[in-house]
């Protein structure tokens, strides 16, 4: 167990139209079968040589493929293993630091340009002292009290000294609620983009691939981004920053709070929102039709249990689901 934890227990996303990513579900589904003649293929390759978006099409359900054949081959089971030793075998801080700099070239320049982008925070996610695979979430107290959770895919390093307490998001989405400390050190939350202080407080911190967005639910978080923009945010407020920028962002979003509870809350979001929110919890693919991507959606829908979800939505849409493969879900019109 990591020595701050005392208590309590996609990237080859490739830009393809959903015409063509359809298509390309159908030619894999078609040659995964033992039916595919020689005729197919020649077809297939013509198909793939037509359009560039064809091929992106081709690359990206590979790379969702891959992505889900341990779970395939070895079923739940055996994805729970695979993820156990991961962990058992996971790289410390030192070893993946000492791989980034090999990764990143010769000389001094190269280290400051590597550490400087979003890919660094990925590599250094692989060795976090705190983090969580797809579909998976964790409820922890750390060694002042203070309770952290966090969402599907997240990496948190934890770094509490003698005059602060700090964590540091490299990648996903973390819930926390703070205690006092007796010691009165502050207590800050990391980013790429600058840096959150909490007072006394309650909030979440999302990590996207352009800004950081956090949400207040009690007390006061005090934003510095790496610009040294300055940013006070009040309980029931909504802020989002980047390097550069910083401002509020309306109310508070309730939703931010619900996953930590296993549920996605619809507060009329579009289904193509919805539907890119649950497919963080799953390791295959789900498609919205351009036709119903703009439907209003309300509820609250099961973050575990993605079947039940879609039964739920087509139950009040008029939708249906079709699956041309296990892992290859589509949500189209009725």
């Amino acid at each position: 167990m990591d020595e701050h934890v005392v208590a309590s227990d996609r990237n080859v996303e490739t830009k393809a139209d959903f015409a063509s990513l359809e298509k390309a579900a159908e030619w894999y589904a078609l040659f995964r079968g033992a039916g595919a003649t020689e005729h197919d293929h020649q077809a297939w390759r013509r198909w793939l040589n037509q359009r560039p978006e064809h091929a992106k099409a081709w690359t990206h359900i590979e790379s969702v493929s891959n992505r889900f054949e341990p779970l395939r081959a070895g079923g739940r089971e055996a994805a729970v293993a695979g993820t156990r030793v991961a962990r058992k075998g996971a790289w410390s801080r030192r070893r993946v630091l000492g791989a980034a700099g090999a990764m990143s070239g010769a000389g001094m320049l190269g280290w400051l340009a590597w550490r400087h982008t979003a890919f660094s925070e990925v590599v250094l996610a692989w060795g976090a002292d705190l983090r969580t695979g797809t579909g998976e979430r964790r409820d922890l107290q750390l060694a002042d009290g203070s309770r952290v959770w966090l969402n599907t895919d997240s990496a948190v390093n934890v770094d509490y000294q003698d005059g602060m307490r700090r964590l540091r998001l490299l990648a996903g989405e973390i819930l926390i609620d703070t205690a006092r400390d007796p010691a009165q050190r502050p207590f800050y939350v990391d980013t790429r983009f600058g840096r959150m202080q909490a007072l006394g407080t309650r909030f979440a911190v999302r990590l996207n691939d352009g800004h950081t967005l956090l949400n207040v639910f009690e007390g006061t978080v005090a934003i510095r981004n790496s610009a040294g923009i300055n940013l006070r945010v009040e309980a029931g407020q909504q802020a989002r920053f980047d390097a550069d920028t910083a401002a509020l962002d309306g109310a508070a979003d309730r939703a931010r709070e619900a996953w930590s509870r296993g549920v996605v809350l619809a507060d009329n979001l579009s289904l193509k929102t919805l539907i890119e929110e649950l497919s963080r919890y799953q390791h295959g693919h789900i498609g919205v039709a351009p036709e119903i991507a703009d439907l209003k959606v309300m509820g609250v829908y099961p973050a575990d249990d993605l079947d039940r979800a879609l039964s739920m939505l087509s139950r009040n849409l008029p939708i249906r689901v079709q699956r041309t493969l296990p892992w290859w879900t589509t949500v189209v019109a009725r």
